[in-house]
């Protein structure tokens, strides 16, 4: 599993939180979503093997959120 935390742009109301939530959470391996609206992030567990980072990156950016940054922390 990686952590992986994406710095979003594009958020303007907190009913942007449950729409990334549930986009992100429908995909495969994916686990613990949390959407922090104040300070635009997003972050969340992922199995590599099921999803990949990119696969996220694109179904947010297809609602309309710009992904400015993403960190990942490989976890043992």
């Amino acid at each position: 599993m990686e952590k992986i935390m994406m710095k979003l742009s594009g958020m303007t109301c907190p009913s942007c939180l449950s729409k990334i939530e549930r986009a992100v959470g429908s995909l495969d391996g994916t686990d613990q979503i949390k959407v922090l609206f104040n300070a635009g992030k997003l972050k969340f567990m992922l199995d590599p093997d099921k999803t990949k980072t990119v696969d996220v990156k694109t179904a947010i950016e297809k609602m309309g959120y710009e992904v400015q940054e993403i960190k990942e922390k490989e976890l043992n």
